[in-house]
């Protein structure tokens, strides 16, 4: 059965029991002593194929693999899922979780907050590059100037999620920079599995969502729903959706824990790569969505769908969250919210 995690909650594979933010916080507070390098890593990520990777991660043991390898002996690793940008942000401040998974615009809001301090957030390397598709069930919405009051947009996180950022990224380039928040009086937070149900039981207040794979291939098979927009419109081509991110303490401190990461999730995106049937099982394994190992192939033969360590598009995300005033520091490149091992990827 797939399990779904409140905003402050989080729940661990390696439990069957859901596991309260709060004593997640105490618990690390009350934890071992600081060493030079963990033996437990915990990481949390959100829902949809564009965490593929690290789902494959997960199922076969990759960072454990990995670690191994490179002198890190019996490293646990636990993994969590929670929704929305906010969420797996506030985790990583609390130091529920050690590593987060997320959208490229609350990375960036995240950096921004935490720059100057021991607690500075930056991305260890990409996850994917996937386009968000804004779906309707409106037959009279053809784009998103034909959006009313009667319409409700579903996306992971009103304002700070990747699909609410892209959404104002569109409005501003439609209506100009002052009306980039035109169409957030549409939106209301809430995970894509939950909206993705909505949508196909053509009942209910929801009537569009903000997605990505596989929700948005579901739900365009289903007669009487349609694209409206395609991300890739507004960033001009391929654009990272989603990195993986930790604070700089923590990476500092742990240095070939985070550098067997980013090489456990290369092996992983290699995998994707040599075996889409394959990586597709794993997927349903993991995750117990409802779709078919046929469809998740056909959707990793997309070639808008790439699973990569280099970052793609990530800077017009960032100029613009800082022309509007949600950054107050603009940074000078790609490579400012990067950590340093990372920039030798051919990034943008």
């Amino acid at each position: 059965m797939q399990m779904r995690w409140s905003l402050n909650s989080l729940a661990w594979r390696s439990s069957a029991t859901a596991v309260g933010l709060a004593s997640l916080i105490g618990a690390w507070a009350g934890g071992s002593p600081a060493r030079a390098e963990v033996n437990e890593i915990r990481i949390v990520r959100q829902f949809g194929i564009h965490y593929l990777p690290l789902v494959i991660m997960e199922h076969e043991k990759l960072l454990e693999k990995a670690s191994a390898a490179d002198g890190l002996k019996d490293l646990k690793v636990t993994w969590a899922r929670l929704s929305g940008g906010a969420s797996v942000n506030d985790a990583l401040l609390s130091r529920a979780v050690d590593l987060s998974a997320g959208g490229v615009g609350p990375l960036l809001v995240l950096w921004d907050r935490s720059k100057g301090g021991k607690g500075d957030v930056k991305a260890l390397a990409a996850v994917s590059d996937v386009p968000m598709t804004l779906t309707t069930r409106n037959p009279n919405i053809k784009s998103i100037e034909d959006f009313t009051e009667k319409d409700k947009i579903a996306l992971p996180a009103v304002k700070t999620s990747m699909q609410a950022v892209t959404l104002q990224m569109a409005a501003a380039r439609k209506w100009g920079p002052k009306e980039f928040e035109r169409l957030d009086r549409f939106t209301m937070s809430l995970p894509h599995p939950d909206a993705t149900t909505a949508m196909l039981s053509g009942v209910g207040q929801i009537n569009s969502h903000f997605t990505a794979a596989p929700f948005d291939f579901i739900q365009l098979k289903q007669p009487g729903i349609h694209a409206v927009l395609d991300s890739y419109e507004v960033y001009g081509g391929p654009a990272t959706l989603i990195l993986l991110y930790a604070t700089e303490s923590f990476c500092n401190e742990n240095p070939k824990t985070c550098r067997s990461v980013v090489k456990a999730m290369g092996e992983a995106m290699a995998l994707v790569r040599s075996d889409k049937k394959r990586a597709a099982e794993i997927y349903l394994s993991v995750t117990k969505e409802k779709t078919t190992v046929e469809d998740l192939v056909s959707m990793l033969e997309n070639p808008k769908i790439q699973f990569k360590l280099e970052p793609s598009a990530t800077y017009p995300a960032a100029e613009f969250l800082h022309s509007i005033g949600r950054l107050k520091s603009k940074p000078e490149s790609w490579k400012d919210y990067f950590f340093q091992f990372s920039h030798n990827l051919s990034g943008s």
